[in-house]
């Protein structure tokens, strides 16, 4: 599938675009298929907006440095729209397809019989639902053992974070081929269960509503909760993971803090969960007990903070944060 691939979508709104870009960058062909039924007419404005709001996009990068706009032609040929009469032609022999439509189940199941009737018998569908389980969208589709979800973050162009949720009858194959494309083009997938929010969405949402809460509540303005965020999360949590970070800072110190929260608002939602509980009980605190999330036998602690901190450096670099000492 690496090699010049061609590779279709199903729709060509917003993420069928984004996605477009990221592809043809790539080197690869991709045909996004008009999900709606238009007069030639009013297709053609369609396809006329969809293009050039493509090459927007990517003149953009490349007047910010990304690549040499000189290319930006070549990339552009691999790009096309194909009108929904043309779904037999645009599919045919495709290798993987991408689904883009609204949230709304009617439109996936126009989208995966489309798919059913007209891609090859070794094609892929992913879909690329933020909110819809692939355990329930499987059986939209005659081939669920080459189905899968493929969760794209906006800007797709920008952020290589790609969550691959495989349903119940996700054959190995169609997940090891998901996620060999999508490396092959600069993306980093994870693989998760069909669970409601997937990875990213489920925790942003947690983050977001406490970020609004702070302020709904006169803890702090707006301003200044989006400067903790920017300055204190975001240079974190650019070099260390979530669980990567309790494990460095220890597990205890999570443990302590979240019941003294869950006491003080009186609210559950800040108490450990039981794996941390599990985690204290057996002394799997983190760095300073050799183990935690992560398994820190045999690592060389200091030359692993070393690497970490140098990371942290080079982020606050980038957001222009250090500054020469005073002599």
């Amino acid at each position: 599938m690496m090699n010049s691939a061609v590779i279709g979508c199903i729709g060509a709104g917003r993420m069928g675009r984004g996605i477009a870009q990221c592809v043809a960058y790539a080197g690869h062909e991709i045909r996004l298929l008009d999900a709606k039924a238009r007069d030639a007419a009013a297709f053609e404005t369609f396809k006329a907006d969809a293009l050039k709001e493509i090459e927007q996009a990517l003149a953009s990068m490349a007047a910010l440095g990304a690549f040499d706009a000189g290319v930006l032609p070549t990339i552009l040929s691999r790009v096309s729209v194909w009108p929904l009469e043309d779904a037999a032609a645009a599919l045919t022999d495709v290798t993987l397809v991408f689904e883009g439509v609204p949230e709304v189940e009617d439109a996936k199941r126009d989208a995966f019989a489309l798919f059913d009737a007209h891609a090859g018998d070794d094609a892929i569908l992913a879909s690329t639902t933020s909110t819809m389980l692939s355990t329930h969208l499987a059986k939209l589709t005659r081939h669920p053992e080459r189905f899968l979800n493929a969760h794209w973050l906006n800007p797709a162009f920008l952020m290589p974070l790609v969550e691959l949720s495989p349903a119940d009858e996700t054959s190995p194959e169609t997940l090891s081929a998901t996620k060999t494309f999508l490396e092959s083009i600069g993306k980093v997938p994870i693989v998760c269960k069909a669970s409601p929010g997937f990875i990213v969405p489920r925790i942003q949402a947690l983050a977001m509503n406490e970020a609004a809460r702070l302020v709904e509540e006169g803890v702090a303005s707006a301003e200044d909760v989006d400067k903790a965020v920017t300055y204190g999360f975001g240079l974190r949590f650019g070099v260390l993971g979530l669980l990567e970070f309790i494990d460095w800072g220890g597990g205890d110190i999570l443990y302590y803090a979240s019941n003294y929260l869950a006491k003080a608002f009186e609210d559950e939602r800040f108490a450990p969960p039981d794996i941390i509980s599990e985690n204290m009980e057996k002394g799997r605190i983190g760095l300073k007990s050799g183990a935690g999330f992560f398994d820190y036998a045999g690592v060389d602690v200091d030359a692993y903070r070393e690497k970490r901190m140098a990371a942290f450096l080079v982020a606050l670099k980038g957001a222009g944060l250090v500054r020469p000492p005073v002599a």
